[in-house]
């Protein structure tokens, strides 16, 4: 089913460009956000906190590092070809000029993926409709022509150059000026678009109000002074606008924007009931803010990680019914998808049946584990509570196939070694007689807090999670703090303090 014939939110699983080109209708969508990566070559960190004071666990959200491969190569030749029409002459000209200049190297393919989703985005646009693409300045310059050649093209307009700045340390013996800006192109399909400037005015300087109220007092015009003082300005193009690292907001995601200033575009440029799309939802901020403000969101993201963030997101800030009006997609929902899901060869969803079985089974409250050569063989790590201020460790380990008696000894020591006091097995396969009775030789562990007993090593078919609904049922430990500083450099903002300690709002 398409957005444009349901009325639900809907949050879809998988790569962007094949959920607009199969799930969402031409003409469909009022406003549209994408913060998507920003050819940095980087790889970017989830950071939790652990209960308890314990060692910070890291997990690896998305790879910002670009190639020339086979995606690259197809991409390039679709937008060539032009076979269905879908790029104006103007986007086959730029590409072309842009390969003679660049050769196919990583900011080609990364251009290239760009403009096959810029493309998509005009496409399910409303007329009336308006786009922000979120950018820095490595590749800005590229990405605006090819907005160009996408909207002007085709009718559109460029509307804006957004700055937004902002504050925050600086590497030591830096030999050139501090980056501290990000680019937020504004693009409308039209010359009709929705501009709601009294809901997003700010209050004028106290010296742009003392000269306000000197010339009306000079002309007579006195009654005026009220309107102006509590009308306030449109904001310029340039947008101070930062939230505290520690704050409520932090959801140790990385590259996480605030939300002021994904509210201060959705209340421009949308109304109430208007369909908001985010093809790169991240942890969800875009969509969170069109909850808040009452439009209806679409979001999409490539990782599970995401789709997880998410989820727990909106049910914390808007309870568990705002999950019962989301439709989600791209989920497995039997075994036949699942075993699709573990049998992918892509790069950019490596593990992503491993995140999907973990984070699915525990509620969404477990953390992915993704350190490399230590703590190997560990999939994830949950927290369970076992007094009023203690707890324990749970950790999984997830087989998509060739299970043996064997995987349940290994994981029986790797918990041991974790100081964990349970090991989860999850497996597509169903397990052999030898695997049940490994791990029954274990025992069990008492909870006195619950009075109950639960086996040590657990084994949980992925059948059991879709077909049956299993879950672990152990009582969780609070919800995982999301606090720590940043790891994001400093032209990739994570959050930031402006300095002032008033650090909530804009500056």
């Amino acid at each position: 089913m398409s957005i444009g014939q349901t009325t639900n939110n809907r949050l879809y699983y998988g790569d962007n460009l094949d959920v607009m080109r199969k799930h969402i209708s031409n003409d469909s969508v009022d406003l549209c956000y994408i913060d998507p990566p920003f050819n940095s070559n980087r790889e970017y960190h989830q950071i939790y906190n652990r209960i308890g004071g314990e060692d910070r666990a890291i997990a690896q959200a998305f790879t910002d590092t670009w190639i020339w491969g086979n995606q690259a190569n197809e991409g390039l030749e679709e937008i060539l070809a032009n076979e269905k029409g879908i790029f104006s002459q103007q986007t086959v000209d730029l590409i072309r000029g842009l390969l003679s200049v660049l050769s196919k190297d990583s900011l080609m393919a990364y251009l290239v993926s760009m403009t096959l989703r810029i493309a998509e985005i005009h496409r399910v646009l409303k007329p009336t409709g308006s786009f922000f693409l979120h950018c820095d300045p490595t590749a800005s310059h590229y990405l605006k022509l090819i907005l160009d050649s996408v909207f002007v093209a085709k009718g559109g307009t460029y509307r804006n150059e957004i700055i937004w700045a902002y504050h925050g340390p600086g590497s030591p013996g830096m030999r050139q000026f501090m980056r501290k800006h990000d680019v937020i192109f504004w693009y409308t399909k039209s010359e009709d678009w929705t501009f709601n400037r009294d809901d997003i005015r700010v209050m004028h300087s106290s010296k742009t109000k003392a000269n306000y109220k000197k010339d009306l007092v000079g002309s007579g015009f006195v009654g005026a002074e009220h309107k102006i003082h509590e009308l306030g300005k449109v904001p310029e193009d340039w947008w101070e606008i930062a939230i505290a690292p520690r704050g409520k907001e932090y959801m140790g995601y990385p590259t996480q924007k605030p939300r002021k200033l994904l509210e201060r575009i959705i209340r421009a440029c949308s109304n109430e009931g208007d369909i908001v799309l985010d093809a790169y939802c991240g942890c969800g901020t875009t969509v969170a803010v069109a909850e808040s403000l009452r439009r209806k969101w679409i979001g999409i993201d490539i990782t599970y990680q995401s789709i997880s963030l998410i989820l727990r997101r909106i049910e914390g800030e808007h309870g568990a019914e705002a999950l019962g009006k989301i439709s989600l997609s791209g989920i497995p929902r039997d075994v036949e998808s699942a075993q699709a899901l573990a049998l992918k060869k892509d790069d950019r969803v490596r593990k992503e049946f491993e995140k999907w079985a973990v984070l699915t089974y525990s509620n969404n409250r477990a953390i992915i584990n993704d350190k490399k050569g230590r703590d190997g063989g560990i999939d994830g790590i949950a927290y369970f509570l076992t007094g009023k201020d203690s707890n324990a460790k749970v950790v999984f380990q997830v087989k998509s196939g060739g299970v043996s008696r064997r995987d349940i000894a290994t994981l029986n020591n790797d918990r041991q070694r974790e100081e964990a006091a349970l090991g989860i097995f999850i497996t597509l396969e169903r397990p052999t007689k030898p695997m049940i009775e490994e791990a029954a030789k274990v025992g069990v562990y008492e909870h006195t807090l619950m009075a109950r007993t639960y086996p040590i090593i657990q084994i949980v078919t992925v059948e059991d999670i879709i077909e049956n609904g299993e879950r672990l049922d152990i009582p969780m430990s609070q919800e995982v703090v999301r606090k720590a500083k940043s790891a994001a450099t400093d032209y990739q903002p994570f959050l930031f303090d402006d300095g002032t300690g008033d650090t909530d709002d804009e500056m």
